[in-house]
């Protein structure tokens, strides 16, 4: 199993505001500008995807150029560092299909390999049930095939495929009825998703960013496109908005990081549905060394157990023993995705307010990764099973986590998932059940997640040695390790009565043998001498021989 360790804290920070009491010149100004910018990424990004694996630096200044007329210096280099990313974002996304491919492959080939009817492991699957089934997942198999091969050509020759504005949003526009939008709302939101109006920031320029530029009082100001600079209504082309913002979340570290000229990127994206503008500001974090994992551990540890609607924790004390009672975070991740977000950051910051108060700096987690369990060929039949994985948003969860934790100065130890749930069910659930608490499967591998962050074993004893009472095999116990001196030695004495029903000192010689009540002394501390006969067997031996 893979060693415990500290997750990497976050490398960045985003905050959003809303860009409230805009003019409608404001807003026309915004909406010509994205209109315009996302033309020219759009035009960029085919640009890029058609150099292919043939992308160079000089390709990229070529790029940079052509745009620079259009726009400017500033707005170009944001562009085409855009599609450059979009493009990388995309290729990553096609080695990760590929992979799901060539694991569905496998499994229907192993299934295919089997007779028909057997019966699968815990591990792996079985043959299919029906000679019908067998037939269609063979003519499937073919299918996969072909598209794994398309895949790999694309892959080799470089060539992605990605829609700006989303598929989905794409695909929408030929199922009017089923997304329930119009035509004309649908024009809307398109357009709006494939606007442009972000900008990176730049250290030692005025206020970090000079093409989309904040003052420290909130005042909003952007860099008009060439073709757009006789809508400017301030000094050298730019635009300033009727509106101030403010930042609610970490408006004082953004404070000082505008004050010192540092780099902050900006976004505006508009929501469509709201009818409202808001900014998003984001810059980088200087990495920090991780803290030692034994330094963390030095105050205990809470075992985190995630699932699909809660988060089962329990607190457990430097020796690896559960402390207290376990605790539930629950989440709803059934409505919308704003919704479900905001769940999942409700669940995890109380998780965060308890560790506070008990005075734990670790938390333990999962290193969870369920790629490979959400393919269909592997779970076809269980439906509800792959929805529950592909439910859990384990992604979400570790990210938000992280970042969350290293705010408030806690400490995310990761740990292997095997056999958690299954072994802490087995050692832990019925120990820990009481009368007036009912101990579920959940919180048992809380415990057993929050052992393995602190090295010790799940189990609690080990089983004693099966060939002879030596250790050959292992110690019976796991408090002394091979190393301890005298741990073969007897129990040492306690003073005074240790029942009602025995009275004090009694057992005071348990580990002499000799002191004993026997009817001889210890073979091992003295010698083996035979006695004489008696008397009467003497004079019987003595007429025999007579």
């Amino acid at each position: 199993m893979a060693a415990p360790f500290v997750a990497p804290g976050p490398s960045g920070v985003a905050i959003r505001t809303r860009l409230k009491h805009l003019t409608s010149d404001d807003e026309k100004v915004l909406r010509m500008v994205g209109a315009h910018l996302g033309s020219l990424a759009s035009q960029d990004l085919k640009a890029r995807c058609r150099d292919g694996l043939e992308h160079s630096g000089a390709a990229w200044a070529v790029r940079k150029r052509e745009l620079t007329p259009l726009s400017s210096s500033r707005w170009a280099g944001s562009i085409t560092k855009a599609s450059h990313d979009q493009w990388a974002l995309a290729r990553r996304g096609q080695s990760a299909h590929i992979r799901n491919l060539e694991a569905g492959i496998h499994t229907i080939e192993d299934r295919l390999s089997q007779p028909i009817g057997q019966k699968g492991t815990k591990k792996a699957p079985g043959g299919y049930r029906s000679r019908r089934e067998w037939h269609a997942k063979s003519r499937r198999l073919r299918v996969l095939e072909d598209r794994l091969a398309a895949a790999r050509a694309d892959r080799d020759a470089g060539i992605v495929h990605v829609v700006r504005g989303g598929k989905r949003l794409a695909r929408a526009r030929h199922h009017l009825e089923a997304a329930q939008v119009t035509e004309s709302a649908w024009r809307r939101c398109w357009e709006a998703e494939r606007w442009f109006l972000a900008a990176d920031g730049e250290s030692g320029k005025r206020y970090g960013n000079e093409t989309i530029r904040v003052s420290p009082d909130g005042e909003v100001s952007i860099k008009l496109p060439a073709p757009l600079t006789y809508l400017a209504n301030a000094p050298h082309g730019r635009y300033v908005l009727a509106c101030r913002i403010t930042f609610a979340h970490r408006g004082t570290e953004w404070a000082d990081r505008v004050a010192a000229n540092r780099a902050v990127a900006y976004r505006m994206h508009y929501d469509v549905g709201r009818d409202r503008w808001y900014l998003t500001a984001s810059w980088q974090l200087p990495l920090t060394p991780a803290l030692p994992i034994e330094a963390a551990l030095a105050h205990g540890v809470i075992g985190v157990d995630m699932n699909a609607d809660h988060l089962a924790a329990w607190r457990l004390d430097v020796h690896g023993n559960p402390t207290g009672s376990p605790r539930r975070f629950f989440y709803d991740l059934t409505a919308t995705a704003p919704h479900r977000d905001a769940q999942v950051r409700h669940a995890l910051t109380r998780l965060l307010y308890w560790a506070l108060a008990c005075g734990v700096q670790a938390i333990a987690v999962e290193d969870l990764d369920f790629a490979a369990e959400k393919i269909r060929e592997k779970h076809g039949r269980k439906r509800r099973f792959r929805q529950l994985i592909s439910g859990m948003p384990t992604g979400k969860l570790r990210a938000r986590l992280a970042s969350m934790a290293h705010q408030s100065g806690i400490v995310v130890i990761a740990v292997d998932p095997a056999y958690t749930s299954r072994w802490g069910s087995e050692h832990w659930q019925k120990p820990l059940t009481t009368k007036n608490r009912k101990t579920t499967r959940h919180d048992a591998a809380a415990v057993a997640i929050g052992r393995r962050a602190q090295g010790h074993p799940i189990r609690r004893r080990t089983a004693p040695p099966p060939q002879h009472r030596s250790d050959a095999v292992g110690h019976r116990t796991v408090q002394a390790g091979p190393g301890v001196p005298e741990r073969e030695g007897t129990r040492p004495r306690m003073p005074g009565p240790r029942t009602r029903s025995v009275g004090a000192g009694y057992g005071a010689n348990a580990g002499h043998q000799n002191a004993q009540h026997r009817s001889g002394r210890s073979a091992e501390h003295e010698t083996w001498q035979q006695d004489s006969l008696p008397l009467s067997l003497q004079e019987r031996s003595g007429r025999s021989l007579e």
